[in-house]
């Protein structure tokens, strides 16, 4: 059985990360999942095989549950994020350790249970070892605030949550409080692919956060092959 997981997005598809893989569809109470499985690894691309879905679509509770039923015990997140602060800069790289989330999933829809949210401080380092032995200079600390998308945020939105956090996206907090209810570890490294909307006086261009996401990928794919490495033991 799969001793880790990946979930990341399409460049790791196209970049031929995945051409040992095996692919496989995993039935769950919520829907069939796509997810690639090499020995201990499984890698599952939240936007789909053909980067065919959108963040508001991603069905979090299937994607979940699969690696659930795979067994998975360790789960690690490659985020793309925008910054909420100008020093925050284009091409860095955060380790997550904090997020905010105010209308969060949960698999508690017929059960009164609750749950304290959290990422777990031993995959974190986990992370930043890797990176530092992949030559890959990350932050140690940063509070991610996850919206619904799939539009970018409006800049009276932004001027709102950038005193939050540190980054914004529309995926990662999702993953992590479904992970802690499954009480499986999650982690996550995140990319800055942009400035958020009204941070700096440059406008949100989708092709230059996609130049910027496959620009950073040498580097994520380093840091993910060290963590696959590590495990593999």
């Amino acid at each position: 059985m799969p001793k880790i997981a990946i979930i990341g997005g399409s460049g790791f598809q196209t970049k031929k990360f995945l051409n040992d893989f095996k692919q496989e569809i995993i039935k769950t109470m919520y829907g069939n999942v796509l997810l690639f499985v090499k020995g201990k690894v499984v890698f599952l691309p939240r936007h789909g095989k053909n980067k065919s879905i959108p963040p508001h679509k991603i069905n979090h509770k299937a994607n979940m549950c699969a690696l659930n039923l795979l067994g998975v015990e360790k789960i690690f997140g490659i985020n793309s994020v925008g910054s909420l602060n100008e020093k925050l800069k284009l091409g860095s790289f955060i380790i997550a350790d904090d997020y905010v989330d105010f209308n969060p999933d949960s698999f508690f829809d017929f059960e009164l249970r609750f749950t304290t949210p959290d990422i777990s401080e031993r995959l974190r380092k986990e992370i930043k070892d890797c990176a530092k032995k992949a030559k890959v200079t990350v932050k140690n600390k940063g509070t991610y605030v996850q919206t619904k998308g799939p539009r970018f945020e409006t800049k009276a939105e932004i001027k709102i949550i950038k005193k939050w956090g540190d980054m914004v996206g529309m995926t990662m907090a999702s993953e992590a409080t479904l992970a802690r209810e499954l009480r499986i570890p999650y982690a996550c490294l995140c990319s800055v692919s942009n400035y958020a909307n009204g941070i700096v006086k440059v406008n949100i261009d989708e092709e230059k956060i996609e130049k910027m996401q496959i620009k950073n990928f040498s580097k994520i794919e380093r840091v993910v092959k060290d963590i696959i490495k590590k495990n593999k033991k």
